[in-house]
């Protein structure tokens, strides 16, 4: 059996753009994608809200992603991790580069890289996600003044970083919008369009 590690923010954890709500088992990704990949693999759901890279929130505990990464690497003992962080990253308490973002995005990388454990026989392989553009469209959305534009300049940092680390990469933008009118989160039709994506790409490489 092979595992795979979904390590992400409220777009793994499938909240819902247009309810108050998560979306439920037949339409999140990550489900989707258990669905969808032959037999001998596991999907393991670990999406939070609100979670960063590795940038502590003064508002909101426990959402730094480096603080949880490890004990979760430890405890699951995956093969592969797709890693989809940096949205969060983008709010603008944070006054964080797109560049600085990908740095994040990419020290998270390096912890699994370097994972060694007796009972696995080499460390998981990684798929770095860089996210989907944010929209400033819901003046409700209090925060993220100024990260349409950066949001767009991920995809390239991103690269670069999987470039440099020599991780597997996908620009979840090139693919997948957020809500128009909501601007952040996925309606179900992307989580659907993503699991389909990351079906047909995963057992090309593990």
């Amino acid at each position: 059996m092979k595992s795979i590690l979904c390590f992400g923010d409220s777009n793994t954890w499938g909240c819902s753009p247009d309810l108050p709500r998560r979306y439920n088992h037949e339409e999140r990704w990550t489900r989707l994608l258990q669905s969808k990949l032959p037999e001998g693999y596991l999907v393991i759901e670990e999406g939070l809200n609100s979670r960063t890279t590795v940038l502590e929130d003064p508002y909101e505990a426990g959402k730094k992603g480096l603080d949880y990464l490890l004990p979760c690497i430890e405890s699951h003992h995956p093969d592969f991790v797709v890693l989809m962080l940096g949205t969060n990253d983008l709010k603008s308490r944070f006054n964080v580069t797109a560049s600085d973002i990908s740095k994040g995005a990419a020290r998270l990388v390096t912890l699994i890289q370097n994972y060694q454990h007796n009972f696995m026989q080499k460390p998981p392989q990684v798929l770095l996600v860089s996210p989907t553009h944010v929209l400033e469209v819901d003046p409700s959305k209090e925060g993220f003044a100024g990260a349409e534009a950066k949001s767009k300049e991920l995809g390239y940092y991103y690269h670069l970083r999987s470039e440099e680390l020599g991780c597997h990469f996908f620009d979840a933008a090139t693919q997948i919008q957020p809500c128009p009118k909501e601007g952040i989160h996925w309606q179900a039709d992307q989580h659907k369009k993503f699991a389909d994506i990351l079906a047909q790409r995963i057992p090309t490489i593990l």
